[in-house]
């Protein structure tokens, strides 16, 4: 037995122990990323995440604008986690749902409010409540439900289907789409009150070849 050689390797077992421990103690002071799930080097990319852990805490709406495939949902999820809320995330592709259910989808309806409406069910609204809705596709939002919406969004109640009395919801809104909403605004396929209201914080997203 080398007396100097275990004396080396006991001293770099106890350095490694110490630094291990600091090392722990300092991943306790931070909370989790909320951008873990995104992978980047590119500066723009960088900059839109930097403002994503900005404007998380706080309760502004925010836009997300950027072609499919850039990672909308990936920053609409660090949104919700920067922000600290307590409610669960939900999602919602307003694209994906014919538009004869997407009402009830988002607001919900009442035992006997349509056939087949055998049960009170909470809508994704109410879901979100105390947490985050993420609206994906925004831009596909039918004009009734966009009224609908708006209202939601400057009375914070809703109205299930078929039902008499608000519910009061606090949910952090934030909507995505691939379309340029100025554009649908001119040519009157989107409300322009809706799009201030959900458009607080707009993030331009650059495409995947950039």
């Amino acid at each position: 037995l080398d007396a100097d050689v275990l004396t080396m390797t006991v001293e770099r077992a106890l350095r490694v122990h110490d630094l291990q421990s600091e090392v722990a103690k300092l991943q306790a002071l931070v909370p989790d990323g909320a951008l873990d799930g995104l992978v980047t080097r590119d500066p723009r990319m960088l900059a839109v995440s930097r403002m994503i852990e900005k404007v998380g805490p706080s309760n502004a709406t925010v836009a997300l604008l950027g072609e499919s495939g850039t990672g909308k949902e990936v920053l609409a999820v660090g949104l919700h986690k920067a922000s600290r809320r307590s409610g669960r995330f939900v999602a919602i592709n307003c694209s994906a749902i014919p538009e004869n259910l997407l009402e009830s989808e988002l607001f919900g309806y009442e035992k006997g409010a349509f056939t087949g409406a055998h049960r009170t069910t909470m809508g994704r609204i109410e879901t979100a409540n105390g947490g985050t809705l993420f609206l994906d596709e925004i831009g596909d939002l039918p004009s009734p439900l966009q009224a609908k919406l708006l209202r939601f969004l400057q009375e914070r109640k809703i109205d299930r289907l078929g039902g008499r009395q608000e519910i009061a919801v606090d949910v952090r809104i934030v909507c995505a789409t691939h379309q340029k909403l100025q554009d649908l605004i001119t040519a009157g396929r989107f409300r322009e009150d809706l799009y201030y209201r959900i458009a607080e914080v707009l993030v331009d997203i650059p495409p995947l070849r950039e």
